[in-house]
């Protein structure tokens, strides 16, 4: 990681402060989908409200994701996300104890609001302090998703060791984490260093409406979480429906993707110092148009297999590569991030719906096939930026 030798001691203490926190991030993200049946069982929910908890987790990390680049702007920042990264504590513990249906709601969208208001705050100090170096951001979210992988074997460590408690003990362990985390964000020379600087370029208003590369970002951005949430939300069930694989396989293979999205986030690292971030974003963009056209043509398990581990690795960095190109915008205005984080993630919302309405008056595998039209759009975003604003840059 070239970029890491350039920084000074301070820089490098607040990157490995940022890249631990993330980690925790990911690990507690993502361990919703693996509790909650656990959580149903314990207390008796039925699948509407287990679906309510997660989308209110999902209210709260996108509503958290503008608030949390406004309120630094008033507060600064180390007093911001202490203050909302700690909402995620008070969401544990209100898992751990109180089952009822409308307190659940507020613990999860609790924990929505840490974990917007973290991906807020990593992903501009990163770019603040790396430059916008794709290889940066790329490490970031490749301990994101090392986080996320290894929430459902710690479930089920957890519960082979405590039983049926067992869920109850990984969150008060993840709690333990949260706290050195927040230990990190209050010993972090933020105030001083980095916010001090920040001060003197950025202007409290919304003049980056009229960057083109903040634009250029929210297409990319929006359009791929577009793909990204219906892909990931749908997949299994794509393989069950369309009787290619079995439950188990299609659970495995939804695995796999992950792990080819880390591959693929671990591989824009080594190449972020070696490409432009125009060439890298194009040539990931292209690989993923053509192992998700192979996916849906696959019909042997041999196919699957090297669709979607194609897929997984042509995806893994598109997202944080994409965020490195507003990052002159993000620099200066603080509040750009929160409305690339909030328009972006209105994409992840909307086609996993359209891939389900799809699925139910036709057939699952023309709701998969819908997704096209949203790499499509983020291809368009991906030349937009390759052939018109990259060079705006270099002028």
């Amino acid at each position: 990681m070239s970029f890491y030798k350039q920084l000074n001691a301070v820089d490098k203490y607040i990157l490995w402060c940022c890249f631990f926190i993330f980690f925790v991030n990911g690990l507690y993200s993502m361990v919703f989908g693996s509790i909650l049946p656990l959580l149903s069982d314990a207390y008796s929910l039925n699948e509407t409200v287990s679906g309510m908890l997660l989308s209110s987790h999902q209210a709260g990390n996108l509503i958290a994701s503008f608030v949390a680049g406004i309120l630094p702007l008033y507060y600064g920042r180390k007093k911001s996300i202490l203050f909302l990264s700690s909402f995620v504590i008070i969401g544990f513990l209100l898992i751990i104890g109180v089952g009822t249906p409308w307190i659940l709601l507020c613990a999860f969208f609790f924990t929505g609001i840490s974990r917007g208001s973290i991906s807020n705050f990593n992903n501009k100090t990163v770019n603040d302090i790396t430059d916008s170096n794709p290889s940066a951001l790329n490490f970031l979210h490749s301990l994101f998703a090392i986080g996320a992988l290894l929430s459902p074997f710690l479930v089920i460590l957890f519960g082979q060791l405590f039983g049926l408690n067992g869920w109850r003990w990984l969150l008060v362990g993840i709690i333990g984490l949260i706290v050195v985390s927040q230990m990190m964000f209050f010993n972090m020379p933020i105030e001083g260093d980095i916010l001090a600087k920040d001060q003197t370029t950025k202007e409290k208003d919304y003049s980056f409406f009229k960057d083109s590369l903040f634009w250029n970002t929210i297409i990319i951005i929006f359009f791929y979480l577009c793909a990204e949430s219906a892909i990931t939300g749908w997949l299994v069930t794509y393989f069950i429906q369309s009787d290619l694989l079995t439950i188990q396989q299609s659970q495995m293979i939804s695995s796999l993707l992950w792990v080819g999205i880390l591959i693929g986030r671990l591989g824009c690292v080594f190449l972020g110092s070696r490409l432009s971030r125009g060439t890298l974003i194009t040539l990931i963009s292209i690989g993923s148009a053509i192992f998700y056209g192979l996916l849906l043509a696959s019909n042997s398990v041999t196919m699957i297999l090297v669709s979607v581990l194609g897929l997984g690795i042509s995806m893994g960095g598109i997202y944080p590569t994409a965020m490195t190109i507003a990052g002159s915008s993000i620099k200066k205005h603080p509040m750009s991030l929160g409305w690339i984080l909030v328009i972006g993630g209105l994409g992840g919302i909307t086609m996993p719906i359209v891939t389900g309405y799809l699925a139910q008056i036709y057939t699952i595998f023309w709701g998969m096939a819908a997704i096209i039209l949203a790499i499509f759009m983020m291809l368009l975003g991906v030349f937009w930026y390759q052939f018109v604003n990259q060079r705006k840059e270099e002028i």
